[in-house]
């Protein structure tokens, strides 16, 4: 996830004063441009977080067999959530990636029948890497493994990484632009790099794995057909509602603004969400807004102590009536936890939720519909009523 914060320590400590250096330019100028209604704060549910575990760096996490939580350290090991914590390592790739930059074990989804587990994780030549293990009787079969697809990556951050199934059944991927900062290469958007895109595959289909011939770019010379959406500059998490099917993404913005886009459950895909000739609703450097440009459903801007939005889930939980079917979402730096109220798929409040999940990297949803809160410093939360 790139993170741009006013702590040059908490930079360092991301290895990230990289990536300033290269995004440090401010675009108040080239910003200006039309901005979405402003949507009033409703009386927020009254939320409170649980303490469930802590772990080494906690990254990602998927419901596996049986219904457990299953846990990504970004340093490469996979730990299953119990009563009692996190149990040993089940699955330790930490010898084949490393954490330098934003590289590392990034996302981890299962297939539908839970009978295979999906990795996502950065090799040691920085590469974004998907691999599979199947899985019997809830547990990995590491001889099963097999690599399913690769993009080379030119810088070390903006490799997105996060990965789940939709409601399709199909393998959603998602990439960032390749790294740096403004997107030097132009790939988000350039139809011929899985590069600033989300991509959907069938990875059981082929060899290696098949592109679903309803892909919207399926059978276009100038375009590749695993393509679902583009215009993304680093979709660091995104999820699908459980009921609706609806895909939210949180898309980490470049200097200016954080966003998080929506796609209806009917859609056939080919969204444009306009990065880099937008960032958010506004120019970015003097850009175009293309004609086919999808405005995100909600924007923040960085005036605040925000750096970088984490996306989060539609809650479908029970714990919380007040909450079910608002999305819950935070940003890295401010950790704050927040909602939008959503009606036909707009914005129609923004909601604090008066509590704070740190250094909040990633959202997971158990089986159940309640949501779990990973913090960069470890900490596992559940979100519960207060």
């Amino acid at each position: 996830m790139n993170v741009r914060t006013r702590s040059s320590a908490l930079l360092c400590t991301l290895g990230l004063v990289t990536t300033l250096a290269l995004a440090s330019a401010t675009a108040s100028a080239e910003d200006a441009g039309p901005r979405q209604p402003v949507a009033k704060a409703s009386k927020a549910a009254k939320i409170a977080l649980t303490p469930v575990a802590t772990a080494r760096n906690p990254i990602a996490g998927a419901v596996g067999p049986g219904g457990a939580v299953w846990i990504a350290e970004r340093a490469g090991t996979v730990r299953v959530l119990g009563p009692k914590g996190l149990g040993e390592p089940v699955l330790d790739i930490s010898a084949e990636t490393t954490t330098d930059g934003e590289r590392g074990l990034l996302g981890i989804a299962f297939d539908p029948a839970r009978t295979h587990l999906y990795l996502s994780y950065t090799n040691l030549e920085g590469t974004s890497t998907i691999d599979e293990f199947a899985v019997r009787k809830g547990r990995i079969r590491p001889e099963t493994r097999r690599t399913v697809l690769t993009q080379t990556q030119p810088y070390a951050n903006h490799n997105g990484g996060d990965i789940r199934f939709g409601p399709d059944g199909y393998l959603y991927i998602a990439f960032g632009d390749g790294g740096a900062g403004g997107d030097p290469h132009g790939n988000g958007q350039n139809l011929d790099t899985l590069l600033g895109k989300m991509v959907r595959i069938d990875p059981r289909g082929g060899t290696p794995y098949a592109i679903p011939s309803d892909n919207p770019f399926v059978g276009d010379l100038n375009a590749r057909g695993e393509i679902w959406a583009y215009g993304l500059r680093n979709p660091w998490r995104f999820s699908f509602d459980a009921r609706t099917g609806d895909l939210f993404i949180g898309d980490v913005g470049q200097n200016d603004w954080e966003e998080i886009d929506r796609a209806p459950a009917r859609s056939r895909g080919g969204e444009n969400y306009g990065w880099s000739q937008m960032e958010g609703n506004h120019p970015f450097r003097g850009g175009t807004e293309p004609a086919n440009h999808v405005r995100p459903i909600h924007e923040y801007p960085r005036t605040g102590l925000g750096c970088a939005v984490t996306g989060g889930f539609v809650y479908r939980g029970s714990a919380i009536p007040a909450l079910r079917g608002q999305y819950v979402f935070s940003d890295y730096c401010d950790g704050t936890i927040r909602s939008l109220g959503l009606r036909n798929g707009k914005v129609t409040a923004v909601n604090d939720l008066v509590v704070n999940g740190g250094e909040v990297v990633s959202f997971v949803e158990g089986g159940a519909g309640e949501l779990y809160v990973l913090a960069q410093g470890g900490a596992i939360t559940r979100i519960d009523p207060a």
